[in-house]
């Protein structure tokens, strides 16, 4: 029992935390800055991935 009250209260006092910080300071979005690396990592892979060998079984 004490463990779900210890366990709600950190995640209430989380949450709570999360949204002054979010309405008091300018919090990047995290979403959107995840997609910006996925996007950034995409092209360093396109641009600079090893060519494939060609292998004398393939016709």
């Amino acid at each position: 029992m004490a463990r779900i009250v210890r366990t709600t209260f950190t995640f209430t006092l989380g949450t709570l935390f999360g949204v002054y910080a979010a309405q008091n300071y300018n919090v990047p979005n995290i979403h959107k800055l995840f997609n910006t690396g996925v996007l950034i990592a995409k092209h360093y892979e396109e641009n600079y991935r090893k060519p494939k060998k060609k292998d004398d079984t393939d016709s």
